[in-house]
């Protein structure tokens, strides 16, 4: 089964259009490899590709500046991660006249934990984040297999079920013990791996630093540092919260999900469907599986994306702020939707444009005035991109 990235590779055509540097970065294994090599095959002039995992290559960066300056065209150099001297170099080249080359750079870390490219590449570079397989890559007709397997590409097309689990199980081994040391991360990999673990069945709840710590016996900033240092691989993502001018007590911490769904199964021992669906994490699974979804569906960006919710109970899985407009979106794993007065609360309070609850059974239909239901399966056609 061939994936296409859907609107990935005109992106990155267009970013390198506009600047001297763009940068591909997510998670490792993601296929940001794949993605480059598919641009190389399709851009027009000259191309050179360095893999800084290899020897050979970092042998040929020995020099770094008698290496880059002369060459022309398409500049790619995979897990910059690993040599962050480049940067200041690449601003050099990047300001050069007429602009000879321009440079595509991978790395499976964000940009906050690559200090380098933000300092020294101010204005010049522009960043293009890849996630994993999503439901509008590999159609609704996947979406079970996309749910429980996640959407790492090796695991997605595995020829098994045990066979996706148990590269799910390496993966996060390999993560731990190999990625986050090369990203001079320092810590332990038991212990980060114990943290994982724990914040799986936190799974889409609200964090809470002073819960973790006491389970840890460190202080709040050593477990908010372990939690950092996850979502700046891509392995979690925290959803802030909305704090709207309205006479109402709101909740001011994240909510947590981990990024892949698969890897949540894997971190929870679920291998199967069948597993996840006897399982109390059912729910946040799925509500995080279709928030990720959805989420790129919309092409929203990660600074228009909040939950909102209240002490006194009203909350919203989603709201999504683009200028003066809000969408609100809810997640119900339940074939018969209804309209709650947590609904009405934040269709009233943050003055929704529209108000879409995403179920699991079949149909969209609408459930009240500006409130409608859109079945899982339908999510592509029902829901128009933003």
């Amino acid at each position: 089964m061939t994936i296409p990235r859907c609107g990935h590779l005109e992106k990155l055509q267009e970013l390198l259009k506009r600047f001297p540097v763009v940068a591909i970065i997510g998670a490792r294994q993601v296929g940001k490899t794949t993605l480059a090599h598919e641009l190389v095959r399709r851009w027009r002039g000259a191309t050179t590709f360095f893999d800084l995992e290899d020897p050979a290559d970092r042998s040929r960066l020995s020099d770094p500046a008698l290496a880059l300056e002369p060459l022309r065209g398409l500049v790619v150099l995979d897990e910059v991660q690993h040599q962050p001297e480049l940067f200041p170099l690449l601003r050099v080249l990047a300001d050069r006249a007429r602009r000879p080359a321009r440079f595509l750079i991978l790395g499976s870390a964000s940009p906050g934990l690559l200090r380098q490219s933000s300092e020294s590449l101010a204005g010049r570079i522009a960043y293009h984040e890849l996630g994993g397989f999503a439901l509008r890559e590999v159609g609704s007709q996947h979406l079970e297999r996309l749910w429980v397997r996640g959407g790492f590409p090796l695991a997605f097309l595995a020829r098994s079920s045990g066979d996706s689990a148990d590269w799910r199980r390496r993966f996060i081994r390999t993560f731990l013990e190999r990625d986050l040391p090369q990203l001079g991360v320092t810590i332990a990999a038991a212990t980060l791996d114990r943290f994982w673990r724990m914040l799986a069945h936190y799974h889409g709840q609200v964090w809470n630093s002073s819960e973790f710590a006491r389970s840890f016996g460190v202080a709040d900033t050593t477990v908010r540092r372990y939690l950092d240092v996850l979502t700046s691989t891509f392995m979690v993502r925290q959803l802030p919260p909305w704090s709207a001018n309205v006479a109402k007590r709101q909740v001011k911490s994240p909510k947590v999900y981990l990024s892949d769904s698969g890897i949540l199964h894997a971190l929870l021992n679920l291998e199967s469907k069948r597993d996840i669906e006897a399982h109390p994490k059912l729910g946040a699974s799925w509500e995080g599986f279709v928030l990720s979804n959805l989420c790129s569906h919309l092409g929203a960006r990660a600074e228009e994306c909040f939950f909102w919710a209240t002490h006194a109970g009203a909350e919203l899985d989603l709201l999504v702020v683009r200028g003066r407009t809000r969408f609100g979106y809810e997640f119900k794993r339940t074939a018969a939707p209804r309209v709650t007065a947590s609904m009405r609360t934040a269709q009233r309070d943050l003055h929704l444009s529209r108000l879409d609850v995403v179920h699991a059974g079949k149909g969209t239909f609408p459930l009240a005035a500006g409130i409608r239901a859109v079945a899982i399966g339908q999510l592509l056609e029902a829901i128009q991109p933003l």
